[in-house]
């Protein structure tokens, strides 16, 4: 928060990458100091949060919904698939189910593929296949803006309109390809308004890097 605070001073808007495991209290002290929000719902079972997280569904659910309906910071949701834990078809339906029916149908939502790393490394990789078979489900379901994470889709990457079907924003990884929005953040052939937070014009960072070097006292 006091970082917040500081880049809020400089102008640099803030964004949280969190779980979302948080109490009412300090869930409402700490997002009152957020621009965005990209949160992880890991799967849509209690057991896999009980047996992999140790902790539990319902408390990521109620912050979703508190940051949609009770706050003005941007919100997104990272899901991870991992073959066999939390990718069956039943488990995709009635995750993509109720963020349509809880936090309507513009709330980005992430497929990111997994890797064997650190304590699972008993599961293979995440299939692009099965990335892009649940974004489908997804958009089945109602949800507007669906992404792949962590392989090479375009499709997957890029934002449409959900009007017209017009190329709003092509990326491949860092990069912008398109950028075909109004000033205001609308659909620049049919003039539908797209959900999101946007300049005037498109950034040119892409994949660069900067370092960061930080000074303090010891």
């Amino acid at each position: 928060m006091d970082t917040a605070q500081a880049c809020h001073g400089l102008g640099v808007r803030t964004v949280a990458v969190s779980a979302g495991y948080q109490c009412a209290e300090p869930r409402e002290a700490f997002y009152r100091h957020m621009d965005a929000a990209n949160i992880d719902l890991k799967a849509f079972s209690e057991t896999f949060y009980q047996r992999l997280c140790g902790g539990h569904l319902e408390p990521v659910l109620e912050t979703l919904a508190y940051l949609k309906h009770e706050t003005q910071t941007w919100l997104e949701i990272t899901t991870l698939l991992i073959p066999g834990e939390n990718d069956s078809i039943q488990e995709l339906e009635a995750l993509t189910q109720w963020i349509f029916e809880n936090l309507g149908p513009d709330v980005p939502l992430h497929f990111s593929a997994f890797h064997p790393d650190w304590k699972l490394q008993d599961r293979a990789s995440t299939p692009r296949s099965a990335l892009l078979a649940a974004r489908r489900i997804a958009k089945q379901n109602g949800l507007r803006h669906v992404y792949v994470g962590n392989v090479a889709s375009q499709e997957g990457e890029s934002t449409i309109c959900h009007h017209c079907e017009n190329l709003l924003i092509g990326r491949d990884r860092y990069e912008l390809t398109e950028w075909n929005l109004t000033d205001g953040g609308a659909c620049g052939a049919c003039g539908t308004a797209c959900a999101g937070v946007f300049e005037a014009t498109p950034g040119t960072w892409g994949a660069k890097r900067m370092s960061v070097h930080l000074h303090g006292e010891r």
